[in-house]
């Protein structure tokens, strides 16, 4: 049984998950895992958690980056479990809320070295933009946009 569950970056699923999530980001980020560190560790009121069967294999969220500018942030799938389409469905969830609460646009940032996550988002329409806030000048940031 699938559910997706909408809670806070409080869940103690969530929480694991980011955990999980946070060291895969070791290998992929290195020597630049704590700039990015300080930029995750924030209270986030709009989480989603999927589920299959009761266990927690994913996650996504969003927070307001500007008044109508949603930013997702922390989407993560445990590596046995991708390729089943569990992030399709949390970037479908997360569109339908922040939708619900009128936002306009949404932002992300992912690793170049992410293309799965790039091809995701260009599927969703996401389109690659230049480098926003904190991740202006970090050359393994893609940055992302899309009008909603």
């Amino acid at each position: 049984m699938i559910s997706l569950k909408r809670t806070t970056s409080e869940d103690p699923d969530f929480i694991y998950l980011t955990h999980l999530f946070d060291e895969f980001l070791i290998d992929i980020d290195g020597d630049e895992k704590d700039f990015f560190a300080q930029y995750n560790q924030i209270y986030i009121k709009n989480v989603i958690v999927y589920y299959e069967n009761g266990i927690a294999l994913g996650c996504g969220a969003f927070k307001e980056f500007e008044k109508n500018v949603a930013e997702i942030k922390r989407m993560f799938v445990i590596p046995e479990s991708r390729g089943k389409g569990i992030a399709s469905q949390i970037v479908t969830e997360l569109e339908v809320w922040y939708k619900e609460e009128n936002y306009s646009t949404c932002l992300l940032e992912t690793s170049n070295k992410l293309e799965n996550a790039i091809s995701l988002y260009k599927k969703f329409g996401f389109e690659i933009t230049p480098n926003y806030g904190q991740y202006i000048n970090v050359e393994s940031s893609v940055c992302m946009m899309k009008k909603i």
